[in-house]
Order: structure tokens, then C-alpha cells, then sequence
């Protein structure tokens, strides 16, 4: 009976730890399933990561390249904007000298002019004598001779000098039809609209004074164009215009005797 339970005994102290390892090898497969499953799920938000970082990437190279693209860009329109500056300088150095050169000629016919009156008056207090006729020298007919163009322009100019408003609006009229691209359109149009305001068609001269100040912003005159308008805008009424017209000028050419004829109105009218 003894030896019996002796075996019964060492028996049960056999089967114990025979039991615990069989626990312990399902807790460790249970855990192993577990890693290997946040293994795969790790493994899996690294493709996604890698993905999302390619698609990054990518989107940076094309940013990339797009913004070298617009500087390439930039710097072309840098370049044609230095070429245009340049340009406009010329060419408003040009109508400076134009316009110095056609200042002289008209000075010169005013003189010419005057002393043409004035021998003619001395002409008419002396006693008729027959004098041998000179041939005219012959006169050029052709429209692209400057000549012509200034002598076109000088007989219009004489009629406004004179007063002829009516017919001085004809002759810069005409002068404008046959030479739209001259060098002297610009003086051509102030002296129309200034013609036309003396003869109270203050609409008209109105309308060109605008075209004028549109056509051409940077002429040497348009200071002077801009008073005028405001002239015109207050003869057909329009008061608001008028003073807007007035407070641009003083803006844009706070130095100019226009400008300070301006503030003289603007001050008397407040």
C-alpha cells in the first residue's frame, strides 16, 4: 500500500510539469501569431508610406520643374520689358526733338509771316511800280516729302495764328487725314481741339482732346490738353468730370504751369 501511493505520488509530480509546458508552448504561439500579425500589418504601412512618399516625390520634381519653367519665363519678359523701357525712351527722345524742330519751323513762319506783313503794309504806302515777275520755284506735290507735310502743317497753323478758326479746323482736319502717322499729329490734334473750343464745339473739341490723351499719354502738350478738357467738360457741364480731369493733372504733372492753373481752379471752386 505504501509503495503504491509512493507511485501514485511521484506520478502526479510528473504529470504537473508535463502540463505547464503544454500551457507555456500555446502562450508562446499565441504570441508568436500575434508578432506575425503586426509584422504584416507593419509591413503593409510601409508599402502604403513608400507609396505615398513616391507620389511626394513625384509631386515635388513636377513642382519643381514647373517653377523653373516660370523662371525661365520671368527672366524672358525682364528681358523684352528692359527692350520695351528702352524703346519708349527713344522714341520719346524723339518726339522731343520733333517737336523742338517743328517748335523752331513755327517760329521761323511766325517770323516770316510778320515780316511779310509788315512789308506788305510798307508795300502799300509806297507807289505802284512795275516790277519784272520771278518765276515760282516749283514746289513738290508729293506727299511722303516732309517738305510738303511741313508746309501743310505751317499753312494750318497760320490760319489758327490768324484766327481763321473755321477754316484752321479744315486744314488740321485734312492735315490729319493725309498724314495719320506724322510725327506731328500729337501738336496737330491740340491745335484742332483748341480751334474747335473757339468756335464752341465744345463737344468736339472734347472728343478730341480724348482721342489726343488716349493716342498719345506722353505728349509733350498733354499736360495742356488735360486743362483743356477740363474746360470743355465744364462748358458742357460736367462738373464731377471737370474737377476729376483737373485732380489727375495735378497728379500726374504736379510741376507743369497746367498743374498750377489746376489747383487754381480747384481752390475756387471749393
Amino acid at each position: 500500500m505504501l509503495k503504491l501511493s509512493t507511485l501514485l505520488l511521484a506520478g502526479c509530480f510528473i504529470a504537473v510539469p508535463a502540463q505547464a509546458g503544454l500551457f507555456a508552448d500555446d502562450d508562446a504561439r499565441n504570441r508568436i501569431q500575434l508578432l506575425e500579425k503586426r509584422i504584416q500589418q507593419l509591413e503593409a504601412r510601409v508599402l502604403k508610406l513608400e507609396d505615398s512618399l513616391g507620389l511626394q516625390t513625384k509631386s515635388i520634381l513636377d513642382l519643381q520643374g514647373q517653377i523653373d519653367a516660370l523662371n525661365g519665363d520671368l527672366r524672358k519678359l525682364r528681358g523684352q520689358n528692359e527692350e520695351l523701357a528702352h524703346g519708349l525712351q527713344d522714341a520719346e527722345k524723339r518726339s522731343k526733338d520733333f517737336y523742338v524742330d517743328l517748335d523752331s519751323r513755327i517760329r521761323h513762319f511766325e517770323s516770316a509771316e510778320e515780316a511779310a506783313r509788315e512789308a506788305a503794309e510798307k508795300a502799300a504806302k509806297e507807289p505802284v511800280s512795275e516790277k519784272p515777275s520771278i518765276p515760282a520755284a516749283p514746289v513738290s506735290e508729293d506727299p511722303s516729302d516732309p517738305a510738303v507735310e511741313n508746309r501743310a502743317l505751317e499753312s494750318a497753323y497760320a490760319l489758327y495764328k490768324s484766327g481763321s478758326n473755321t477754316k484752321a479746323v479744315k486744314a488740321f482736319e485734312d492735315f490729319l487725314a493725309r498724314y495719320p502717322v506724322s510725327v506731328h499729329v500729337p501738336n496737330a490734334n491740340f491745335w484742332l481741339g483748341d480751334a474747335q473750343y473757339k468756335l464752341k464745339n465744345y463737344q468736339a473739341a472734347l472728343d478730341t482732346y480724348q482721342e489726343l490723351l488716349k493716342t498719345f499719354p506722353g505728349a509733350p502738350k498733354a499736360a495742356d490738353a488735360m486743362l483743356n478738357l477740363a474746360a470743355c467738360q465744364r462748358q458742357l457741364k460736367l462738373v464731377l468730370g471737370s474737377k476729376k480731369t483737373l485732380k489727375e493733372l495735378v497728379a500726374k504733372y504736379p510741376s507743369s504751369e497746367a498743374a498750377a492753373k489746376a489747383k487754381k481752379l480747384l481752390s475756387s471752386k471749393k
